[in-house]
């Protein structure tokens, strides 16, 4: 079971985020306050902020360390990013945009094998009909499964999440959010999901750790966060009492 850790430290104008992780296949839920740093947290593991001080890890890979001068770029640290944004391309289709990380590096595979895995998990998040559709006609829920897809077709090493639930309506949430436990169960890599829905949590059985001001304030499973919570926001987060 790969373990991985990350130990961030950055500065993005008046805002100081200061964190130090660790964990293995697991899934971790992040969760905070706005802006309390969560966004920031995965860009730097995903290596998309430059950064004072970082030693992020994935196994015995080593994707930044600044003491020796050690930087992976974006493009090369197997690093699956699903962005609040969704990071698609407009002028792509659906199909387009999910192979697109299988046509490139050293993930570069056959054209009909990248459009088999590509249709194949289109097919599993129940977006193939849009397959040949372009992006920018999309509903944002829809934008959201297609770039879940385009990241888990890749089998990355580390899947970063960003509210990937958040644009779904309740039914479709809660059908992605079974696909994506039951997926992250076969996955058996780590993954980092951030969440305001403990409903996640439980689905995913994943540890939480708490954000606020750039600092961890604290972290755990779900029963240790709802018998001793450190502050309101995890109380209600969590549903403590």
């Amino acid at each position: 079971m790969a373990r991985w850790q990350a130990d961030v430290q950055t500065r993005l104008g008046s805002f100081e985020l200061d964190v130090s992780l660790e964990g293995d296949a697991q899934p971790l839920a992040v969760a905070g306050p706005n802006g309390s740093g969560k966004t920031t947290l995965l860009r730097a593991i995903a290596g998309a902020v430059p950064v004072a001080r970082a030693h992020v890890t994935i196994g015995k890979t080593v994707l930044e360390s600044t003491e020796p001068g050690i930087h992976v770029p974006i493009e090369r640290r197997r690093v699956g990013y699903v962005p609040q944004g969704y990071g698609l391309f407009p002028h792509l289709t659906v199909l387009e945009n999910v192979e697109f990380g299988l046509s490139t590096g050293s993930d570069r595979s056959p054209a009909e094998t990248r459009r088999t895995r590509a249709l194949g998990m289109l097919t599993e998040l129940d977006c193939q009909p849009l397959a040949n559709r372009r992006v920018d006609r999309l509903s944002g829920g829809e934008q959201q499964r297609v770039a879940l897809a385009r990241a888990l077709v890749l089998e990355p090493d580390l899947l970063l999440l960003d509210e990937p639930l958040a644009a779904l309506d309740a039914t479709r949430r809660r059908a992605v959010r079974h696909f994506l436990a039951e997926r992250l169960r076969t996955f058996g890599r780590p993954s980092i999901i951030v969440t305001h829905d403990v409903r996640d949590v439980v689905a995913l059985n994943a540890n939480i750790v708490v954000l606020d001001e750039g600092r961890v304030v604290q972290q755990g499973s779900l029963a240790s966060l709802q018998q001793a919570p450190a502050n309101d926001f995890i109380a209600e987060f969590v549903g403590a009492g």
